[in-house]
């Protein structure tokens, strides 16, 4: 096979400079951003005065602009919000840490026990006749490469915390100048933290894969396989990301709602509510750091998958380092293609109108995804041979490159779809959400029907967009097909992140339009930009389940060819029982999240009733709340409970390989799978659809939702009991799925050599 590949047009030292400068200038540009968005001043200067005079000034006259105070009040409650997140973002990240030390050591030992922690070069596992490096490397550079991954995936989530605390109230102070300003701010500091993410996951791993090659020399194979470590490591730290901030946000977001809106009839985000500073703390730790982390855990995952696959296929029996780079180039001109999209929403068409806003961040979809197709296409002439063989399942099979160009964009294609299909089942501009709404009419158990009926609908679509883009790009490229199919739909992560975490800021900027007491006029736009955030968020969770299923199903095939085993049969005992409790997982995972949820949410519901019957003065406006104690029984509450579900996710693959061996665990992680991504797009959907039939009633834009009520009408507080529930199915245990199908899937992969060698002790002596 090595006379049949065909010489690449992109040189190796091209391949070598591209990445990097496409990552440089990632980042180049997300600081452009970053100080953008710094222009708007948040001190009592009456930053906006000066410029453009007179044709200001009417608005100035008539929202107040001049009004220090309302400045000074929204720098204090930014400051309050952001030390908020940053001290529970510490606590998280010190157990976190704890915990990345301890399995930092299990790796090592579990893997360098394989050959006795031998330092002798061993024949290699797939290259027969060929030496590789000792096992006592490979776990050495896994355990490097996992820690590296980990701190990555902490540091991409901090500073999105960090950008999104710093963008909350430049947010709202642009909102007194106009809906499209305030967009502009918004958008600008989700790209921040998207370009930021996506250049630095590009970045560290360029680095990891050039400093280890140094000591692997010719060794691909065992280069390769150190480097799935750096998945793991991701992985694991957005899984509390996720857990901990989910569990987080929406304690404190029930407890506020159930006491502020149903029991005590004020608005949302009330400064006289006690939970309201750590229900927006909640918004940044939930919803920015944990999404951060678990994008960024994805990226890295199908990128180590689509490595393994390709270090023992031609490319990397043969050296050529291009065509090896091949999900590297995809992911430079990911970046490249994104910021060209960028600059179409902030530069290029403004944004002038409340109903131009979902247009808008809508087109940043099908633009980068237009953008990128031709990316693609450029990667795949230049950087692959024009026939080379992919590794399938121990045979080799013959690939031309336009074949793995059609896998790419199958993938992409399929995440637009996914997006398309998330946006019509969740945002109350289409039909399903207004039933929903519709239904509040008869109370909230019509609401909860209807809104489990259409989560489940939701499920449809998604699965078979799915489906086709494995059928295809397996059929195509056996599983590195799947691998590169994965990082199609993530290739334009930059700008599926900013419009993700744009939802968070333009949420928090609501809240503190609210708690400054701004006027209506304002709570009304950064209202229209909140709601147009739900459904991005959706779309952005949608994103991030539908990579998760590719990216695991890469991930169990190469952890099967890693365990040697050829084909998984359904029909042997082991492996049917490991589906059966695969598939029941994510119930378990989910029960103990939304468990969680509801105990904190309980705690935090005494605590606000406790202050609102104790406080003299509260409900009048004349004494304030005790805001610290709400904030302390959010963190308390999931810092406590995020170790049990993440013990399950992380145990499970040990212990399964350990005792069962490795045919039981590839039927537990195809058990998963399966059952993992049905729940978690259905639980997603079904939260944000109830949430936005809420503000669909809330807005009272169209006659039939004038009908539906005004805010506090036994109708809303039926649509608010809705998205009560839905709280934790959007925010913690769906999203939060996605991270258990893929961890397990990449941890299995990691320990594959181990579970090799030693796994399946039951089987062995019954």
């Amino acid at each position: 096979p090595a006379a049949m590949s065909a010489s690449v047009i992109l040189p190796d030292l091209a391949t070598q400079v591209v990445v990097p400068v496409a990552a440089a200038v990632g980042i180049a540009f997300a600081v452009l951003q970053w100080f953008l968005v710094s222009q708007v001043k948040v001190t009592g200067d009456g930053g906006s005065a000066g410029k453009g005079g007179a044709s200001e000034s009417l608005i100035e006259e008539e929202e107040g602009l001049n009004d220090h105070n309302v400045v000074l009040k929204c720098a204090e409650i930014q400051t309050a919000i952001s030390e908020g997140a940053t001290s529970f973002l510490y606590t998280e990240y010190k157990y976190a840490g704890g915990f990345m030390t301890v399995f930092a050591v299990l790796i090592f030992v579990f893997l360098g026990s394989i050959e006795g922690f031998s330092t002798k070069s061993q024949p290699c596992h797939y290259s027969v006749g060929k030496t590789c490096k000792p096992a006592l490397a490979n776990a050495a550079f896994s355990t490097i490469a996992f820690v590296l991954g980990a701190v990555t995936s902490l540091v991409s989530g901090f500073l999105g915390m960090k950008i999104a605390t710093y963008a909350n109230a430049r947010t709202t102070l642009e909102a007194r100048k106009g809906v499209g300003k305030a967009f502009i701010v918004a958008f600008r500091s989700g790209a921040v933290m998207g370009f930021l993410l996506a250049a630095s996951g590009l970045f560290v791993l360029y680095i990891i894969i050039n400093v280890f090659g140094i000591y692997y020399g010719d060794d691909w194979e065992g280069l390769f396989e150190a480097i799935t470590g750096y998945g793991l490591g991701g992985s694991s730290m957005a899984l509390f990301g996720r857990v901990g901030g989910g569990i987080y946000t929406k304690a404190a977001d029930v407890g506020a709602d159930l006491v502020g809106k149903v029991e005590r009839n004020i608005p949302e985000d009330d400064p006289r509510n006690p939970a309201v500073i750590a229900d927006n703390v909640g918004d940044n730790v939930g919803d920015i750091a944990g999404m951060g982390s678990d994008l960024f855990g994805s990226y890295a995952e199908s990128s180590c998958a689509a490595l393994v696959v390709a270090s023992i296929s031609s490319f990397g029996i043969n050296h050529e380092f291009t065509p090896m780079m091949y999900p590297l180039l995809i992911s430079s001109v990911g970046i490249i293609a994104c910021l060209i999209t960028t600059l179409f929403a902030t530069d290029f068409f403004e944004v002038k109108a409340v109903d131009q806003i979902e247009p808008a961040l809508k087109k940043q979809l099908i633009i980068s995804t237009a953008v990128m197709t031709v990316g693609i296409a450029l990667v795949s002439w230049l950087g692959l041979p024009y026939t080379f063989t992919i590794f399938n399942f121990g045979a080799q099979k013959t690939v031309h490159s336009w074949q793995l160009f059609l896998c790419v964009a199958v993938g992409l294609w399929a995440g637009l779809v996914i997006g398309f299909i998330t946006e019509y089942y969740t945002s109350n501009a289409y039909s399903p959400v207004q039933d929903v709404a519709d239904s509040c009419r008869t109370g909230a158990a019509t609401n909860v029907i209807f809104g489990l009926a259409l989560g489940y609908k939701s499920v449809i679509i998604p699965i078979f967009a799915i489906a086709f883009s494995i059928f295809l790009s397996f059929s195509l490229a056996a599983m590195y097909g799947v691998a590169v199919a994965a990082l199609g739909m993530l290739s334009t992560i930059a700008t599926g992140l900013a419009i993700d975490a744009y939802g968070p800021i333009s949420d928090n900027a609501g809240g503190i339009a609210e708690m400054a007491g701004m006027s209506h006029r304002i709570r009304e736009r950064t209202d229209a930009l909140d709601a147009a955030g739900n459904t991005t968020a959706a779309i952005g969770k949608g994103f991030a389940i539908g990579s998760a299923a590719l990216v695991s199903l890469a991930l169990f095939g190469a952890f099967v060819s890693r365990a040697g085993i050829t084909t998984v049969d359904v029909l042997t005992p082991n492996v049917f029982i490991g589906l059966l409790v695969g598939a029941m997982l994510p119930y378990w995972f989910s029960a103990m999240t939304m468990k969680s949820v509801g105990s904190a949410a309980l705690k935090m519901v005494e605590e606000v009733r406790r202050q609102f019957n104790t406080i003299p003065g509260l409900m009048e406006g004349t004494a304030k709340p005790d805001y610290a104690t709400c904030v302390k029984i959010s963190t308390d509450a999931s810092i406590k409970e995020m170790i049990p579900p993440g013990a399950l996710v992380m145990l499970t693959p040990l212990i399964v390989g350990t005792f069962f061996g490795v045919e039981t665990l590839s039927g537990v992680l195809a058990g998963a799978l399966v059952s993992g991504v049905q729940i978690a797009i259905s639980a997603s959907n079904t939260g944000g659809a109830w949430d936005n039939a809420k503000k669909y009633i809330e807005a009272g834009v169209s006659d039939h939702a004038k009908s539906l009520g005004p805010k506090g009408s036994d109708c809303h507080k039926a649509a608010v009991i809705g998205d009560t529930i839905g709280d934790p199915l959007k925010d913690t245990s769906g999203p939060s799925l996605n991270i258990l199908i893929k961890l397990m899937a990449v941890e299995s992969l990691v320990f594959a050599p181990f579970f090799a060698t030693y796994g399946g002790l039951l089987f062995k002596y019954i």
